[in-house]
């Protein structure tokens, strides 16, 4: 009896033995399925993170902005995400642009990203960003055809840093007036500042002026004579301001222009001539001790066609009598396709547009004209009073002295108060026969002496009426 319950017991012991055992083999077994679990959630988020890159789109106001896009992500993704950050509907002139070899070249927004950049920076860990910039492809010829206000403000921005690195030596007067319009738009009303920053010391020329002009004329002449232009655009609201400078803008040689390199032999490594795409058709210029200098001007009528094979690309013209032919070469074919599909582009955007354009041009004709007449309206009353001073004063002098002197004072009360050039004749004319002013000028300059003559007596006669009649 007794073996029997140690036989029972040594059963139980081997059982609750064995029960233990297979406990604990469970317990590391869960242990070694969650060690799994977590290394493999490791793996899974090094493997996602591979999967995933980070893109740095820089923008003309110097702001950046950041995206995540899939590896194989097309340019379409991160083009939808500025788009999102920045609040619009659309950014109209604007398009990603990667800079290769020195350039900015546009993204095809149906291709890879990955397709911009080199082998080495796709292999490198996804920490280093794709570097792209958001900058003008489309130029415009007014403001106002950008609808939304933060994209005029981006293309303003962009044609702000253009105008510092412009190279037009032959175009101070503009460069000057632009500066004064960016000047306004920015800081506002020119006010006589005091202490330091008088005479407008509290401004910087570098960020108006390129340097060689600012080295030309000096800080000081710079400086006094765009706060003088500053000056007569007292009242100009900040939009308006911004509007004018688009506008001018687009008069600067170099401002609304997308340049590439170009040689004039495949063999050549000098990159001399520079194909300039502008929003009226292609422009020419070669490089010639480090200045830019304009050769050929084609509008989109002048140009037949446009071809390129491999890196040589062809232009067509009907416009050149002399070279009805021109090849260049790009840096490659990557480069030619990529222009070529610029150009298309610019084409088929200026097709779009010019009706608009045209009747946005023939509204600021007639608000140009509207202002330049109400220029001119004076004050007879006062015209008058002076004339009679004028006949009071000169009273004891002979009639020869006084016919001399009549015409000197008439002619410098002319040119002090109304007229300043041959050009003004016509109103002058209106003013004292009542007759239209909107035709051309049809008295040449050299009739200017004798017109002037006459218009002073009939001043003088009429003068000396009104006073008898009074």
């Amino acid at each position: 009896m007794l073996s029997k319950m140690i036989q029972f017991k040594v059963l139980k012991l081997d059982e609750i033995s064995q029960e233990f055992h297979r406990r604990r083999r469970r317990r590391r077994k869960v242990s070694m399925f969650k060690e799994v679990c977590r290394r493999d959630s490791d793996a899974f988020m090094r493997m996602a993170a591979k999967k995933t890159r980070h893109v740095c789109v820089l923008l003309p106001s110097k702001r950046h902005l950041d995206c995540t896009v899939g590896v194989k992500a097309r340019g379409q993704e991160v083009w939808s995400s500025v788009l999102r950050q920045l609040g619009v509907g659309d950014l109209q002139v604007f398009a990603l642009a990667v800079l290769r070899d020195n350039e900015y070249i546009f993204l095809d927004l149906d291709r890879k990203l990955s397709k911009y950049f080199c082998k080495k920076l796709n292999r490198e860990s996804s920490k280093v960003p794709y570097i792209l910039f958001l900058r003008i492809k489309f130029y415009v010829e007014s403001g106002l055809l950008i609808m939304s206000s933060r994209v005029q403000q981006l293309y303003y921005a962009e044609l702000r840093q253009k105008l510092l690195l412009s190279q037009s030596r032959g175009q101070e007067v503009l460069l000057f007036q632009l500066a004064a319009l960016a000047l306004q738009a920015e800081v506002g009303d020119h006010k006589e500042a005091s202490g330091e920053e008088k005479g407008g010391a509290y401004i910087h020329p570098e960020d108006y002026f390129p340097s060689w002009l600012i080295k030309r004329r000096g800080r000081d002449f710079v400086l006094q004579n765009a706060l003088k232009l500053q000056a007569e655009l007292r009242g100009e609201p900040s939009s308006r301001a911004v509007l004018r400078f688009i506008k001018e803008a687009g008069g600067l040689q170099d401002a609304t222009l997308t340049f590439y390199r170009m040689r004039q032999e495949k063999r050549s490594r000098k990159k001399s001539i520079f194909l300039g795409v502008a929003m009226t058709g292609i422009h020419i210029y070669q490089e010639i001790n480090g200045i830019q200098q304009i050769l050929l001007d084609f509008s989109w009528n002048d140009i037949d066609s446009l071809t390129f094979q491999g890196s040589k690309f062809e232009i067509m013209s009907s416009g050149s009598l002399c070279l009805s032919k021109l090849v260049y070469y790009s840096p490659s074919a990557f480069h030619s396709k990529h222009i070529l599909m610029h150009i298309r582009d610019s084409h088929r955007l200026h097709l779009s547009t010019r009706e608009a354009a045209s009747y946005i041009q023939h509204l600021e004709d007639m608000e140009a004209r509207r202002i330049y007449r109400e220029s001119y309206i004076c004050d007879t009353t006062a015209l008058k009073q002076r004339l009679q001073s004028f006949l009071s004063s000169m009273s004891d002098c002979s009639a020869e002295e006084e016919a001399e002197e009549e015409e000197d004072e008439a002619k410098q009360w002319m040119d002090e108060d109304f007229v300043d050039d041959p050009a003004d004749v016509p109103w002058l004319a209106e003013l004292l026969y009542g007759v239209s002013v909107d035709g051309p000028l049809v008295l040449t300059s050299s009739c200017w002496a004798a017109v002037t003559a006459e218009m002073t007596q009939v001043l003088w006669r009429r003068a000396a009426e009104e006073e008898s009649v009074d």
